[in-house]
């Protein structure tokens, strides 16, 4: 009887974890249509300091936004990245805002061997400029199996409070933009490279569940049987 009871329970367990799955996959769906919707919206200035605590990634993130100011190319920082351009590095530059705040741009990848700003110097604007692009949340911590170490000015992550601590931004957003395709002189950083990419595999593994809930009550109806059939041969 406890064999059959154990089943039962496991039973209920894969079927909560079925329907769990359900709702996530709804969820998925929900998000990979609001995202759709952002990344093809016009774009709205980037949030300000009055709503920098409402950002959230579900709600926010790759919502197109735009700004104003000017570069601070002596702030730079260099996160590594791998891309469909191959390996070198994301180049994360400050914007100093006309709204008064700094905004960390992914002004898009370079190679290795333009890792040095002077070998891009075409592309490091001094005037005024308008950036537009996808709004991304914070990347705290690093790349997988590999930390930031702000110390030896090695980035794996896009960590936007590390990377303004590093570069004594006292007034950074806590969010970062990716710049679009909008070419930079001399071809360098190559923006518009961000990947938007939701897995959506809860179908397969609800229905996983499900299997295994039936073979659990085929397991518990077995059990009962037997016993049944036991009890019957005893008297």
């Amino acid at each position: 009887m406890a064999l059959a009871a154990t089943m039962l329970l496991l039973v209920a367990a894969f079927v909560a974890l079925g329907v769990w799955q359900i709702q996530r996959r709804a969820w998925k769906h929900r998000l990979i249509a609001a995202v759709e919707s952002r990344v093809h919206g016009a774009p709205v200035p980037a949030p300000g300091r009055a709503t920098w605590d409402r950002i959230t990634a579900d709600g926010d993130a790759y919502r197109r936004i735009t700004a104003t100011g000017r570069f601070r190319h002596d702030r730079e920082t260099l996160v590594r990245a791998t891309t469909g351009l191959g390996s070198g590095y994301w180049v994360m530059t400050p914007l100093q805002t006309a709204g008064g705040f700094s905004l960390i741009v992914n002004r898009g990848f370079v190679p290795p061997e333009k890792r040095d700003p002077a070998s891009r110097a075409a592309g490091q604007v001094g005037g005024p400029v308008t950036v537009t692009g996808l709004l991304r949340v914070t990347e705290p911590g690093g790349g997988f199996l590999r930390a930031n170490d702000p110390a030896a000015d090695r980035w794996y992550g896009r960590d936007i409070a590390a990377i303004a601590a590093a570069r004594g931004l006292k007034d950074a957003a806590p969010y970062f933009v990716d710049a679009d395709a909008a070419p930079n002189p001399g071809g360098w950083p190559r923006g518009g490279l961000t990947v938007i990419s939701f897995p959506d595999n809860h179908l397969p593994y609800a229905l996983t569940w499900f299997g295994m809930a039936l073979l659990s009550a085929w397991g518990a109806w077995w059990v009962l049987r037997d016993r049944e059939r036991g009890a019957k041969g005893e008297g």
